[in-house]
């Protein structure tokens, strides 16, 4: 029986990038993301079966018809990878912005996950990547404080249904993405320069599939950041978010 995987944030960066390794490893593959004609551009390139469904995540109504659409293929493997960020004070950004990225990156992984665990569970079979950042390791991130929160959410609701999956002895795997500064669109959306260089999305989709194979409950692709997640817990709150707010203001000003 074919078995697929279906990604959201298809369109480009890590999510097409994982599509394209997921298409060599014997999966068919839903792509998921609001522009079609890069979803059938990417479509055109994978030798697999491909279904698109062209969505906006920010909908709840079209994230919870998403599941229907595909309720009767084979799904082992989902991947919440649509995301977006924006740097700026939290009063100086718009707020409706801010609410719609709540929406993709909060609201659209839990309900896709919630209903695609609940087949998951019932088969005792299949793997969810939900896909985070760095920034959800830390206790807040000045000048991007909605996009930690929310990828904050997406770490703590992973950890959470990866312990109640373990204390069931279920064979369902779940783990939570989260890599530093990605070469991606996603860079350009938030209108941000880093000050580090980044990971390419091929090197961080192969770094999440293997940890996804181990069964991590957490994927950092970069060992410095492992180290800086370990050695963080020892320093003071105040001063890791002043840090981060540093880091984060220099973004608005294009440093490198």
């Amino acid at each position: 029986m074919k078995k697929w995987a279906v990604i959201t944030g298809a369109s480009s960066g890590i999510g097409r990038e994982l599509a394209k390794l997921y298409s060599t490893r014997g999966f068919d593959i839903v792509l998921v993301a609001r522009r079609r004609d890069r979803l059938e551009e990417l479509a055109d390139t994978l030798k697999c079966d491909t279904k698109i469904i062209e969505a906006d995540l920010s909908d709840r109504d079209t994230c919870k018809a998403l599941f229907g659409e595909v309720s009767d293929m084979n799904v082992q493997l989902l991947i919440n990878c649509a995301g977006f960020g924006a740097v700026g004070t939290f009063e100086q950004l718009d707020l409706d912005k801010q609410i719609k990225m709540i929406d993709v990156n909060c609201t659209a992984a839990a309900i896709l996950t919630h209903d695609f665990l609940k087949d998951f569970r019932y088969r005792d079979s299949g793997a969810i990547l939900n896909v985070a950042s760095s920034a959800g390791l830390m206790p807040g991130g000045p000048n991007m404080a909605m996009y930690y929160a929310t990828k904050s959410f997406i770490v703590s609701l992973t950890n959470g249904i990866y312990e109640e999956l373990k204390s069931e002895g279920s064979h369902v795997k779940i783990a939570a993405l989260c890599p530093g500064p990605v070469n991606t669109e996603f860079n350009d959306v938030a209108e941000v320069r880093f000050m580090t260089k980044g990971i390419t999305p091929q090197y961080c989709a192969k770094c999440a599939a293997r940890g996804l194979d181990r069964g991590d409950r957490i994927i950092i692709p970069e060992n410095i950041l492992a180290v800086t997640k370990t050695a963080s817990k020892l320093i003071p709150e105040g001063i890791s978010m002043k840090v981060a707010g540093f880091y984060q203001k220099g973004k608005l000003g294009g440093l490198l």
